[in-house]
């Protein structure tokens, strides 16, 4: 027994409640973000058990599938003994189960029986992680990192090998002052030098950046704080912000080159209003229309053309009752209330539960006509006709919609004992099982309405007589209580029962567009980024909506390969033609390898549906891909924008992973507000979610979470930006730093007759990535602004700098891991020719090997740093103050550490070095010319690769310091 806002402790096959009529209302926050009212049904036979003496008697046994975690999928049955006769089989499904983790809400208390408890628990098996995404730049970083470890092995093979050359002659071996003895002389040659190359393994251990995974990771969570903090994409409407559920993916936001995005909810406000209704041909609208002219009757809908005749009237009334009974929409009671919405058939407060947008803005349209849907209440339906008296429908099945087959039915039983089907879905799916009634006018209706952006829904109707509903309920229980395929058999069983119907009528609503929705999309398109809409409205529905959001344009020839089209030519000969068509014309124009949006090139949009990609992605009898595959991709190559329509919920995803995996390996984004969406979301590189109209399903599934479309422009083309640059320069000078730390000492072992001595002091190599210049590179990283962030919103080209992970290609690892071989080279050998056999302090002493290692150092930690300040180009007091700051403290660590005795040293090898080195003359002239020449290269590439081969980047760069910076003067401003 679980009471009002207790949580349900497991898995539970709901019995009965307080409630009269066996429902409960749960919350599933906890489990998929969802705050709204979900109404559940106990079963049949057991409702009516309210008391624990009552469950006491129960004797029944449940059978179930196994634990799996959908939280929206449950197969099992229950049968139910009465004395000593056949149980009673009733199917269960998801409105049976109350899930653990979920809250009983306006329910005094319910009664189940446990079915999955611990671990088997659909919200802990919810707790297995999602298949893990990497980024490119980590995968970059592990290619890179394979790189330093073959660097790292080769260094000690080669000391190695040259540590036995050189001890090839006896006095080198065994010098008058270090004797072996006989056991060394007798230990086996292949277990010293193995000995030897893990000594010196260790010895260049460090050029392995292993605090760069630390420090990535630290930019990474502390980076993602970034978009969460911006206010510009925080949504006063609906009180929501952008929500980061994994920091992992930063940077893969700035490498986006397609984006996938669905339509309803996400490019449109899911927000729907009632534009008409086409019934057997007459057509009414919210509002009377006289000469052209708008009439101020908005609480009415009235008709634009002659009145139907005594037939078309019953036909109308028949149309009207479908639409409100196939629209089972749950009215909350007075007492469960939290909205001040008015019911309009008696003002009282009431609110909807579980509907969607489009369901009710079609059922309040309708009240205009006179109908009003009151309730569905112990299996009854309540609706007020044109006459104010109140109809009462029994609820005998509902055949569920799905996004397979676009359609749902109710039967239902009218007070006079009539039987009716009502059948509402999309024209693609009711047209074909149609015998009777007006087609060609609705839909000549449909079609006009779909071309105007309108989303249209058919209405059908078929009388059942008893021996029929008979047949129907037996073939649905059949399917209802299998517990394998069940899905399959429903299908199977709602195929043969929703034919033979007779078409009433259309609706029209109309989805708004968002706000900036066509602005995101164009700034996409200018970035270099291809946006495909993935939708499963149809082809007319979504090309309008793609024109208003500027996805086609007017001079865009739009490309099709449908099922229409299919019944003229075969795919091969349309797949055919259309890649001679897009392809001449790129083979005679240079063709934008990103966007196609050049004035010069003809500019192609296609669009294809669920049925002609289901034949493309159709493998050969044989097993083997389709070569259709190569063929589609090409054509959609060389499309400016592409429109997937009458899309299921799987071909989006299918169509996801044929573009990730094609040869190029493009980064993919899709981002979607409903449940429908999730899999594509989940098969993206980066999926983004929607915080929409729809529920938090696709928002729980994403990596990242935004309240409007229009927050994708500044997701990509400002954080994903900063994000990348950021990331790649951290990446690169971890490796650049690394390189300068241990290359001096691989030169060092040449001098030191390959003896595995440290050029530098222990407390140096530990500090060294710890404290001296960590802070810096992690700050810039988190600060770093090359261009202001307005600039990257007006001129979303620059973000086709660093596409295709412009700034960790091989080129540019190179260049920086030679470079700081350049520099180690300038450290080492510049203190050991300028020191060489010299006297260089002014009692005529000369620098011991801990010096000269400490002069090396020293040069290195300021060339390393001031590197990083050379490639600053945003200066706020945190940068000032990490840079300088890690400067001094290196200077103030060394002068205590060699200054003082230190009690708990037994022997301090660096007493007085750093103060005696700084007693030289020369030893400061020598870090002043040597951090010079070090830093000369580098200043000296980038003004010759400014002046002469400038980047987009750049230019925007010299024109921002000739009219002078827009950033914020706040640190942190433009974050």
């Amino acid at each position: 027994m679980v009471k009002e806002d207790e949580t349900f402790p497991c898995d539970l096959i709901f019995l009965s409640s307080s409630r009269a009529d066996g429902t409960c209302h749960v919350t599933t926050a906890s489990l998929d973000g969802e705050s709204s009212h979900k109404t559940h049904y106990a079963v049949q036979d057991t409702k009516g058990f309210h008391t624990e003496e009552d469950i006491d008697s129960l004797h029944a046994t449940i059978e179930c599938e196994r634990p799996q975690p959908d939280l929206y999928k449950f197969v099992g049955r229950i049968n139910v003994y009465n004395d000593l006769n056949d149980p009673v089989v009733r199917p269960l499904g998801s409105e049976n189960l109350l899930l653990r983790g979920a809250t009983l809400k306006n329910t005094e208390k319910i009664f189940g029986v446990a079915v999955y408890t611990g671990m088997e628990t659909k919200m802990a098996l919810n707790y297995q992680s999602k298949s893990q995404k990497r980024s490119a730049v980590e995968k970059s970083m592990n290619v890179f990192l394979i790189v330093y470890l073959c660097i790292l092995v080769s260094k000690a093979l080669i000391n190695t090998i040259m540590k036995y050359v050189w001890q090839s002659e006896p006095f080198r071996d065994e010098p008058w002052y270090n004797q072996k003895t006989e056991a060394e002389r007798q230990r086996n040659l292949l277990l010293r030098a193995f000995t030897d190359f893990l000594a010196f393994m260790v010895l260049f251990n460090y050029i392995i950046p292993v605090s760069m995974y630390v420090t990535v990771e630290m930019q990474k969570f502390l980076g993602s704080y970034f978009i969460t903090w911006d206010e510009e994409m925080f949504d006063e409407e609906t009180g929501e912000g952008p929500l980061v559920n994994t920091s992992d993916l930063n940077e893969e936001l700035g490498q986006v080159e397609y984006v996938f995005t669905d339509k309803t909810g996400t490019l449109t406000e899911n927000n729907m209003e009632f534009k008409e209704c086409c019934v057997e041909g007459h057509v009414y609208v919210p509002h009377a229309v006289c000469n052209g002219q708008v009439l101020p009757t908005a609480a009415a809908i009235d008709m634009i053309d002659a009145s139907p005749g005594a037939g078309g009237r019953e036909r109308e009334e028949l149309f009207f009752r479908a639409v409100c009974l196939c629209h089972t929409i749950q009215v909350k009671d007075d007492d469960e209330v939290d909205g001040p919405r008015k019911s309009p058939d008696s003002g009282k407060r009431c609110a909807y539960i579980s509907s969607s947008p489009d369901e009710v803005a079609l059922v309040e349209g309708i009240q205009r006509l006179g109908f009003t849907y009151l309730r569905l209440k112990d299996n009854y339906m309540e609706l007020r006709n044109r006459d104010n008296d109140i109809e009462r429908f029994e609820l005998l099945e509902i055949l569920s919609f799905d996004s397979v087959r676009r359609r749902m039915s109710v039967i239902v039983k009218s007070a006079t004992g009539e039987i009716y089907l009502f059948c509402k879905g999309a024209d693609s799916s009711i047209f074909p099982r149609v015998i009777e009634g007006k087609v060609d006018q609705i839909q000549s209706r449909v079609e006009r309405n779909a071309v105007e952006g309108l989303r249209t829904l058919c209405v059908a109707y078929k009388r059942l007589i008893q021996e029929e509903y008979e047949g129907i309920y037996k073939l649905l229980q059949a399917a209802k209580v299998a517990l394998h395929d069940r899905e399959r058999k429903l299908a199977e069983a709602y195929e043969q029962i929703e034919k033979d119907l007779i078409l009433l009528g259309a609706t029209a609503v109309e989805d708004r567009l968002q706000e900036k929705a066509a602005d995101t999309i164009e700034a996409l398109q200018k970035a270099g980024i291809k946006v495909w809409v993935l939708t499963g409205d149809k082809m007319e529905t979504a090309a309008a909506a793609c024109y208003a959001c500027r996805l086609f344009r007017r001079n865009t020839q739009l490309l099709e390969v449908t099922t229409k089209r299919l019944e003229e030519q075969s795919l091969h000969d349309v797949l055919c033609e259309l890649s001679k068509t897009v392809l001449h014309c790129s083979a005679s124009l240079t063709r934008d390898s990103f966007s196609g949006l050049s004035a010069d090139v003809q500019d192609y949009g296609l669009i294809i549906d669920g049925a002609a990609l289901s034949l493309i992605m159709k493998p050969h009898e044989d097993g083997s891909s389709s070569n259709y595959r190569e063929l589609f991709l090409d054509i959609c190559r060389n499309c400016s924008a592409v429109l997937c329509c009458r899309m299921a919920p799987l071909q989006k995803a299918q169509i996801v992973k044929l573009i990730k995996f094609s040869k190029e390996h493009p980064i993919t984004l899709a981002i979607g507000d409903g449940a429908n969406d999730v899999s594509m979301i989940l098969e993206a590189h980066v999926g983004i979610g929607i915080i929409g109209k729809e529920g938090r399903q696709a928002a729980r599934n994403s990596d990242y979470a935004i309240p409007k479309f229009k927050h994708l422009k500044k997701m990509l083309l400002v954080h994903g930006h900063f994000y990348y640059i950021r990331i790649s320069e951290l990446v690169q000078y971890f490796f650049y730093k690394n390189v300068c730390f241990i290359f001096p000492q691989f030169l060092y072992q040449f001098f030191c007759g390959f003896s595995q001595q440290t050029l530098y002091d222990t407390a140096y190599l530990t500090l060294y990535n710890i404290s001296f210049t960590s802070l810096p590179i992690l700050l810039h990283s988190l600060t770093e602004q090359h261009v202001a962030m307005d600039t990257l919103k007006r001129d979303p080209a620059l973000y086709r700098d660093i596409a295709k992970n412009a700034l960790l290609c091989w080129r540019v690892f190179i260049y920086w891991t030679f470079l700081g071989v350049f520099d180690a080279l300038v450290f080492f050998f510049g203190a050991y020719f300028m020191f060489e056999n010299t006297t260089v302090t002014s009692n005529g002493q000369v620098f011991g090997n801990w010096t000269f290692g400490t002069l090396v150092f020293t040069v290195m930690v300021f060339t390393v740093t001031l590197k990083l300040a050379l490639d600053t180009h945003y200066w706020t007091w945190i940068n000032h103050f990490v840079i300088w700051g890690s400067l001094l403290f290196y200077v103030v660590f060394s002068l205590l550490w060699g200054g003082i005795i230190w009690p708990f040293l037994s022997y301090q090898r660096m007493y007085y070095v750093f103060i005696h080195m700084l007693s030289s003359g020369p030893a400061w002239l020598a870090i002043v010319l040597l951090v010079a020449v070090s830093l000369l290269p580098d200043v000296l590439k980038k003004v010759l690769c400014r002046q002469l081969w400038p980047s987009a980047t750049e230019r925007v760069q010299t024109a921002c310091l000739v009219s002078g910076p827009p950033l914020g003067s706040h640190p942190l401003a433009s974050l």
